[in-house]
């Protein structure tokens, strides 16, 4: 029989990104593409020794929960961000199976079919993905190193009269830009003028390389320092990053009206996330120094970062250039404006290697000679066998590049 699909499944794609996890896993590959962190920064001890204790209190961690989440957890949660400035209460947080989730979650309870979601350019490929999914429109605003362009956002603000700003403003997914504290301030100025919320992701934004020198506070902070009222801002966050991906545990601070509307999607979901992981969660925050693991972690990655870009600076490859991230998980190439990512990621499965090509990141037209490449999850070891391939499968392109220009003499 045929299948009587919905508009919904219709309208979600397979991921990209989950595709190339795919071909990633064929033997012998080295895989630059996945946002993994390091598998040996899992705190593995300290999380086995936290879930005994879950055990050991007794069987309520094995029965249903409160949707909102485990409450002491909440609590501390809203602790850790208190200490970070970001204004935070219990009352006003849900905790939720990752980010990804709250990011489905938020796109439930405020789009319909043919709403605007502005986005920067680029931007998460996954979050593209879910607004797609509840068929809203996405657009892309311009971006430079600093954020979007307020002329940019204001300009497509009055356009599309989006229901919806979403952004990852520190050490984005894909870029690795950080925004600048005016453009935050200019991001939240201006969708307090025309009424719209901002979602901001920030997944990453603890692992920060030279943290004396960043000065990005969150767009929760900076709205609650210059409006009274509700927050406009819709922060989300996880703990798949700093602690362990495994844990799928994430949530969203916002208005109190907001986290209301998304417990009972939520409720139509899954009724509530893992009460076990919550609660082991919270035995591991109470007595292991995560600030600093979040530092070991971010020293190790600026270490694999450097070691990452002076294996590629060796190559001299002509014409590809990568920005200097300040923290996260991400290197953004620009090849010759010639290059299509697409064909490099063909020649770089030949050669044993996978990165990820850009153009999947963009609501509107793409950039289609850029590139994201992870530096935290490959083993240290194997990096240079990866600049390796990578040289060979570059090397492949301009030979077909050749091949192409005989051809046609």
């Amino acid at each position: 029989m045929s299948i009587p699909w919905s508009k919904m499944a219709l309208n979600t794609p397979s991921s990209v990104v989950r595709d190339m996890l795919q071909a990633a896993q064929a033997p012998g590959m080295i895989s630059l593409a996945g946002g993994l962190p390091a598998q040996s920064s899992f705190p593995v001890e300290a999380i086995r020794d936290a879930y005994q204790q879950v055990f050991m209190s007794g069987a309520a961690a094995l029965q249903y929960a409160e949707t909102e989440g485990y409450r002491p957890l909440r609590a501390k949660i809203a602790e850790r961000l208190e200490s970070k400035g970001i204004p935070a209460s219990p009352d006003h947080m849900l905790l939720t199976t990752g980010s990804q989730q709250s990011i489905d979650l938020v796109c439930r309870i405020l789009l319909d079919p043919g709403d605007s979601v502005l986005v920067e350019s680029p931007t998460y490929l996954a979050a593209l993905q879910v607004i797609h999914s509840y068929q809203a429109e996405s657009h892309g605003v311009a971006c430079d190193e600093e954020g979007m362009l307020p002329e940019s956002l204001e300009e497509q603000l009055k356009q599309h009269q989006p229901k919806l700003v979403y952004i990852n403003p520190t050490f984005s997914n894909p870029s690795g830009k950080v925004w600048s504290r005016t453009r935050r301030q200019q991001a939240v100025d201006l969708c307090r003028k025309y009424g719209v919320l901002i979602l901001e992701d920030d997944p990453y934004g603890e692992i920060r390389f030279n943290p004396e020198q960043l000065d990005a506070p969150s767009l929760v902070e900076l709205d609650a320092a210059s409006y009274d009222g509700p927050s406009n801002v819709i922060y989300t966050s996880t703990f798949s990053k700093t602690v362990a991906p495994g844990l799928r545990t994430g949530w969203i601070l916002a208005s109190a009206d907001i986290v209301k509307i998304a417990a009972r999607a939520k409720q139509g979901a899954d009724l509530h996330s893992s009460s076990i992981d919550q609660r082991a969660l919270h035995a591991l925050l109470e007595t292991f120094d995560l600030d600093g693991h979040i530092r070991s972690i971010s020293k190790d990655y600026a270490k694999r970062m450097n070691n990452m870009t002076s294996l590629m600076k060796k190559k001299a490859w002509e014409g590809i250039t990568w920005n200097s991230p300040q923290g996260g998980m991400f290197l953004w190439l620009e090849l010759p404006e010639a290059m299509a990512a697409s064909n490099l990621f063909t020649y770089g499965i030949q050669e044993k290697v996978c990165i990820v090509p850009g153009d999947s990141f963009y609501a509107g037209t793409p950039e289609l000679n850029r590139m994201r490449i992870n530096f935290t999850h490959t083993d240290p070891e194997q990096l240079p066998e990866a600049v390796e391939r990578m040289d060979r499968a570059i090397q492949r392109w301009h030979a077909a590049v050749q091949s192409d220009t005989a051809l046609t003499l």
